[in-house]
């Protein structure tokens, strides 16, 4: 399996970024991840990876538990080449074309976060669905 997120725009904040590194070598463990910055939304559609099951990031996506979520990603982990991409717009957010060609829409929150917030958000649960899925205890889900 691999997982990659695709996003518009870069981390400049030193802290978090700091923060968003701890946690893509966390995940790292567990499986191949990519985190690919593009400087646009229209530049996503170029960024996805072939053959990978896209995940668009939207306001009105399912909202899941954690446990609910490692489910999901544990199944689009198991679909075609197990590639998984997460896929973070900008400010306009993701391209109606993208959207439609992605085969589920998440939300994070009913709350407006910024995509670099939202990012680390992502990387946060996409490393405690692997501990949900291993019954490590950082999740107390478990």
């Amino acid at each position: 399996m691999k997982v990659a997120v695709v996003a518009v725009g870069k981390i400049r904040e030193r802290d978090l970024r700091a923060v968003a590194d701890d946690y893509k070598k966390r995940i790292q463990r567990y499986v191949r991840f990519d985190e690919v910055e593009v400087a646009s939304d229209a530049a996503l559609d170029r960024a996805m990876p072939a053959g990978a099951t896209i995940v668009a990031l939207e306001p009105d996506g399912d909202a899941l538990t954690s446990p609910a979520f490692a489910k999901k990603l544990e199944g689009w982990g198991s679909r075609g080449k197990g590639d998984v991409a997460f896929v973070i717009g900008g400010a306009e957010g993701i391209p109606e074309t993208l959207v439609q060609r992605a085969n589920a829409r998440l939300s994070l929150s009913k709350l407006t976060l910024p995509h670099r917030l939202a990012r680390v958000v992502l990387f946060e649960q996409i490393y405690r669905a692997f501990t949900i899925l291993r019954g490590e205890p950082y999740a107390r889900e478990n």
